[in-house]
């Protein structure tokens, strides 16, 4: 099975590898989760997905047709978001209110 490359604007160089070893994911403007690195992907069912490949692109806006990967649907689709949030998840902001500075 072949899986779609990242569109010519998305980086073609891996970044350095985590000093962890694991996956590193880049939500890419406007487009798909770029994973890179040590991952499994599993489906809901904790059934491996054999990616074919090391770096993948996951889709982010639903119009894929070969779901969980991009195809690049999310261009013709106008998909929008943004690569970062706009601000902090509300999650991560309530233990440090509550005064537990080690929380996440």
């Amino acid at each position: 099975m072949s899986h779609p490359r990242p569109a010519a604007s998305e980086p073609r160089e891996d970044p350095a590898p985590s000093s962890e070893g694991g996956a590193t994911i880049t939500p890419y403007r406007d487009g798909p989760l770029i994973v890179r690195g040590d991952f499994r992907l599993l489906d809901q069912d904790g059934v491996e997905i054999d990616p074919g490949r090391g770096t993948i692109a996951l889709c982010r806006c639903g119009k894929s047709g070969i779901k969980p990967f991009c195809d690049g649907s999310h261009k013709r689709a106008g998909f929008s978001a943004p690569s970062a949030p706009s601000r902090p998840r509300p999650a991560a902001r309530i233990p440090r209110e509550a005064g537990h500075e080690d929380a996440p």
